[in-house]
């Protein structure tokens, strides 16, 4: 009984560490509010919201999955690569709810600033979840790789975030597409990459989201907080 109660603390201790509750209260408030909204207006208007933040959440559980086994197996960092990849497949859909302010508008009976804290609460969750899971695969790089690695690592994959946001808000590409029409996916991108005067906005909403992205980053791995990957 001591046993399990002490695997139990233990893992409350790893998801507290990988900040999995105040995510899931926030979920919870991004959600109760589009409930709310679809009680009182009598309207899925907004319905992709929800979606897009249960994609918000496949990185962050990609990161939790990453952690757990390397915790487990704290040598084997091949053991890293499947839920590494998915995490960096899916790592562009957690900020790009950013953007759905692009929908942003009067829809009466609703008042419009109940439709900006539902759209905050839902873009706050999915930033958020992007940077508790960039810390903790960084974390996970540093440990195999030292900090100048990681960093470099953070930072590349918070620029392929901006591409990520670009390709799927203009585009319409969407991660699975990396998976099952590959060559279409790079084909259009390297389209634009060769021909950057043809296509400014590729690089215009890269740079403008990874600088972001990178600022929100920075200031969030400036409070320095407790490592639980090793527990």
């Amino acid at each position: 009984m001591l046993i399990y109660f002490h695997r139990v603390r233990q893992f409350h201790r790893f998801l507290a560490g990988q900040a999995l509750y105040p995510m899931l209260l926030s979920s919870g408030l991004a959600v109760g509010l589009f409930a709310g909204r679809v009680y009182l207006g009598h309207t899925l208007t907004y319905i992709f919201l929800v979606w897009n933040l249960f994609l918000a959440w496949m990185p962050y559980l990609s990161s939790l999955w990453a952690a757990h086994r390397h915790r487990r197996h704290p040598r084997r960092w091949w053991s890293l690569l499947i839920p590494g990849a998915l995490w960096l497949i899916f790592f562009p859909n957690a900020p790009y709810i950013l953007t759905d302010f692009l929908h942003l508008r009067a829809r009466g009976p609703i008042p419009i600033w109940y439709d900006i804290g539902m759209l905050a609460t839902f873009a706050w969750t999915g930033l958020f979840l992007a940077v508790f899971s960039l810390r903790t695969m960084q974390t996970l790089v540093k440990s195999f790789a030292g900090s100048l690695v990681s960093w470099l690592f953070a930072l590349t994959s918070l620029g392929l975030a901006g591409l990520g946001i670009y390709m799927g808000r203009f585009l319409r590409w969407n991660s699975w597409d990396l998976l099952f029409q590959p060559r279409s996916v790079l084909a259009d991108l390297a389209m634009r990459l060769t021909n950057p005067w043809d296509h400014p906005g590729t690089f215009g909403v890269t740079l403008l989201f990874a600088a972001f992205l990178s600022i929100c980053y920075l200031t969030f791995t400036a409070i320095p907080v407790r490592e639980h990957l090793s527990e």
